[in-house]
């Protein structure tokens, strides 16, 4: 793995970009529109993402795949990571240091929010229409809501440092002001999508979540 781990990493920060990131912002929108919508718009997201054509082949290669990799190989990344924090205390570092933290969490979190919803759809546990009603028993547990959003902080942040590092590693931030321009942007990202992630959540623990709503036969 030692000769080839320059490419491992550029595949690796690429994954985490396309498809990664752009699941989690589509994961995002989805999920928002349970607070925008309510449970009815929020059905209606789901079953049109399910609806889309080979959305198994998609889900399994550009998703699933994807994920997996960029999760294990930042597991390994995050294991041979040499942290000098308690050296070198200075804003970058500590960024370095929070970003394969956050990876770890986030890989947890991505295993049991998986289980708990797409996994249990594929035993036949639960159908793509009731996912509203299973994230409202999740939500309302206050063990489980906390560690949702500790879940959800984790991987924003992940995806936001992230990006900074993309843009770094790939020659697109070159000089300072450049880097600290995008620093400014990438938290900006983490602040906008952070909330809108925790808002999400707490539209769950609406007892309209409880029941499946009566869907209008219009659309």
């Amino acid at each position: 793995m030692t000769g080839n781990s320059y490419y491992y990493r550029k595949l690796h920060s690429l994954l985490g970009i396309v498809p990664v990131g752009f699941f989690l912002i589509e994961h995002l929108l989805t999920n928002y529109s349970a607070f925008n919508k309510g449970h009815a718009g929020f059905v209606e997201s789901v079953n049109w993402l399910n609806g889309l054509p080979l959305v198994l082949f998609l889900e399994i290669f550009f998703i699933w795949i994807p994920l997996l990799y960029h999760g294990i190989y930042g597991l390994y990344v995050a294991y041979t990571a040499r942290n000098n924090v308690n050296r070198y205390s200075y804003f970058r570092n500590q960024m370095f240091m929070l970003q394969r933290v956050t990876g770890v969490i986030t890989f947890v979190f991505v295993a049991w929010h998986f289980f708990s919803t797409r996994f249990q759809v594929s035993l036949g546990n639960v159908k793509h229409e009731e996912l509203g009603i299973a994230m409202h028993g999740i939500a309302t547990n206050p063990l489980f809501f906390v560690l949702y959003c500790i879940g959800i902080v984790a991987a924003v942040f992940h995806f936001s440092n992230g990006i900074w590092s993309f843009l770094v590693s790939w020659g697109i931030t070159i000089g300072p002001r450049a880097q600290r321009v995008s620093t400014y942007f990438c938290m900006g990202i983490f602040v906008i999508m952070s909330v809108m992630f925790i808002l999400s959540l707490t539209a769950f623990l609406d007892p309209q979540f409880q029941q499946m709503p009566v869907m209008n036969p219009q659309g």
